[in-house]
């Protein structure tokens, strides 16, 4: 950033903070009136586990939610996912359709602005033991059984402002509100893990993000994994439309997939052909041997013919520490709801 936009930057900051006091206000208001019972909390008859975070842009929920489903899923559990399908259309988003590929007919995802009425639709029609809430730490109007806050190791929120001048959808004081903590991304951070050990009495867990493998988009729907030695030696030209693009391309560095440019859009961002062209353009630029981008930016890609390069995505899980004890502690809190183990 040269000078005079990082001046044009710091005025915008200068007439967006008394946008940001009055949109905290609103927020704390919000809250407090939820917490004292003045607007009304909606419960669905099945255990409700919300996976959230405090930040506009990626922390990594919608990994951690399919990571809890496959959990549940392999404990019996029958699960559903609750998503408002952000930027999504026809009922889908990038998100819904990375959820419903990966589970399959195994869970359903069903997707609406009003949480409660689409659970409480699948209520009426199948069996549901636990509904995993996508996004739901503001969606305070569904009540939940247990509060997953994600808190990205590789962002520092010192000094961030509430929006619209910084990214933070609640004061950092909101964390308050979570029955668990996770700092996703631990990797970033070697620091992280140690020191969540000196917190055991704290409910406070690690994430890191794990490569799967990539899949070759230009193979149509095929689900096949390629490891790094069948995509070749690069280097490849990288792009996402991410909330947080760079952790993207430092991934791809700690995989050791050599990289010869990148290219931002902006977060669930739909490609068009002249998107693709650019992309091209700019990696002929880089001398790339490949295209790299995301999962979740393949879902937006639908329609776009790489006509110079093979184009790839990194197909990623994520790993919890003490994995048990994480979910034992979900499954011990859902308990006490019912009075039995869940």
């Amino acid at each position: 950033m040269n000078w005079q936009s990082l001046q044009r930057s710091r005025l915008m900051q200068l007439f967006l903070r008394p946008l940001s006091w009055a949109y905290g206000v609103a927020v704390l208001a919000r809250v407090r009136a939820y917490a004292r019972g003045q607007l009304p909390r909606k419960r669905l008859s099945a255990a409700v586990v919300s996976v959230g975070n405090l930040t506009v842009g990626g922390a990594g929920k919608t990994p951690m939610v399919l990571w809890l489903a496959e959990k549940f899923l392999e404990r019996g559990k029958r699960v559903a996912v609750l998503s408002r399908g952000y930027r999504g259309a026809d009922g889908s988003s990038d998100e819904v359709e990375i959820l419903r590929a990966r589970l399959g007919q195994r869970a359903t995802v069903a997707v609406g602005a009003n949480r409660f009425t689409a659970g409480s639709a699948l209520e009426r029609s199948t069996a549901i033991d636990i509904f995993l809430l996508d996004d739901g730490f503001q969606h305070l109007q569904l009540a939940r059984d247990v509060d997953i806050l994600l808190m990205d190791a590789s962002r520092t929120l010192t000094n961030e402002r509430l929006l619209p001048a910084g990214s933070l959808r609640e004061p950092v004081s909101a964390m308050s509100r979570a029955d668990i903590l996770v700092f996703t991304r631990a990797e970033s951070q070697p620091g992280v893990t140690a020191a969540l050990s000196h917190l055991s009495e704290y409910p406070v867990f690690a994430a890191r993000t794990k490569l799967l493998g990539f899949r070759n988009l230009r193979a149509g729907e095929s689900k096949e994994l390629l490891d790094g030695g069948q995509i070749g030696a690069g280097p490849f030209f990288a792009f996402c439309g991410l909330g947080n693009p760079q952790q993207f391309f430092r991934d791809l560095e700690r995989w050791q997939v050599p990289i010869s440019g990148t290219k931002v859009f902006a977060d669930h961002h739909r490609y068009r052909a002249g998107d693709a062209a650019r992309i091209e353009r700019a990696a002929e630029r880089s001398q790339a041997y490949a295209l790299i981008t995301t999962e979740k930016d393949a879902r937006n890609l639908a329609g776009i013919a790489w006509s110079k390069f093979p184009a790839y995505a990194a197909i990623i899980d994520v790993a919890v520490s003490q994995e048990e004890a994480f979910l034992e502690l979900i499954e011990a809190k859902i308990a006490r709801r019912f009075g039995a183990a869940s």
